[in-house]
């Protein structure tokens, strides 16, 4: 069943990287859609504030792929396959590595790679309304 959440604020994002967590509890791969400003890299910052990532979330528009540590020792990688024009090139960066490590995998602009993830992939939609003040999130 697909979950539905209306986000008004920034700060409801918190709530919405809770139930999304916590509907997928063994989930890895969570692949975000969303157009340009729609808050993929900001619920990522959310979402790592509840696995305890301790670094500086930031986008990974020109690195393609951000590394950050938890309280756990644990990885969470972040990856943005925006600037990505061949499949090939997430051949290059390694992907199978990172999404069969077991380590958390958030993938902005999924749709660039879309045959290589896996079948049990997390997708997560994020919309906005005509003004852009709200975002329909599902998933």
């Amino acid at each position: 069943m697909t979950t539905k959440l209306i986000v008004k604020s920034e700060a409801e994002l918190f709530d919405v990287a809770a139930k999304l967590l916590g509907k997928y509890p063994e989930s890895r791969i969570f692949a975000l859609y969303g157009e340009m400003g729609a808050g993929k890299t900001t619920f990522v910052k959310n979402v790592c504030r509840h696995l305890d990532v301790f670094d500086n979330v930031v986008s990974p528009t020109f690195s393609i792929i951000n590394e950050y540590h938890t309280l756990n020792n644990q990885s969470v990688y972040h990856f943005d396959f925006y600037r990505i024009k061949k499949i090939e090139e997430a051949f290059d960066l390694g992907y199978e590595d990172y999404f069969f490590s077991g380590a958390f995998c958030f993938l902005e602009w999924p749709e660039l790679i879309e045959s290589l993830l896996p079948e049990d992939a997390v997708k997560v939609r994020i919309s906005t309304n005509e003004d852009d003040q709200i975002r329909l999130f599902s998933f």
